[in-house]
């Protein structure tokens, strides 16, 4: 009788060391060594992304007709490529003339790319280019 004691005591020291040692209770945990075969971070950084930022000369609606739609068209092109995230033109609230354009890039070699190879800088009509880096902290873009 003192073997089958001694035995138990020894199942008994092994299950709380079992449970102990496992990463939740579980009734698994019993008969189961708990692995984890992928490493998930906690904390992932946020997605870097590159704002072209144009400025328009003050007659642009007048002035861009020639250019528009190779313009568009490389942006469309980037966009269908995954590179041109979004962009599009803004201007001061209540006016209906656009002063400026903002895109959105995943690279900064695609924003590079696509102000030199934009008819609207070749034709004049941005007066001002940027490139900015932008973490994205808010959302998804």
């Amino acid at each position: 009788m003192l073997w089958n004691n001694r035995a138990v005591l020894c199942n008994a020291v092994a299950v709380v060391t079992r449970l102990s040692t496992a990463s939740s209770f579980s009734p698994m945990a019993l008969t189961t060594t708990r692995t984890f075969a992928q490493t998930t971070s906690l904390y992932s950084a946020p997605p870097k992304r590159y704002l072209l930022n144009y400025e328009y000369i003050p007659d642009v609606l007048e002035k861009r007709g020639p250019y528009r739609e190779g313009h568009l068209g490389l942006a469309k092109e980037m966009a269908a490529e995954g590179t041109c995230v979004s962009g599009g033109p803004f201007n001061p609230p209540g006016s209906d003339v656009p002063n400026g354009a903002l895109f959105v890039f995943t690279t900064k070699e695609a924003a590079e790319k696509f102000a030199a190879e934009d008819p609207y800088i070749e034709g004049g009509i941005v007066t001002k280019s940027t490139i900015s880096e932008w973490t994205v902290a808010i959302g998804t873009n």
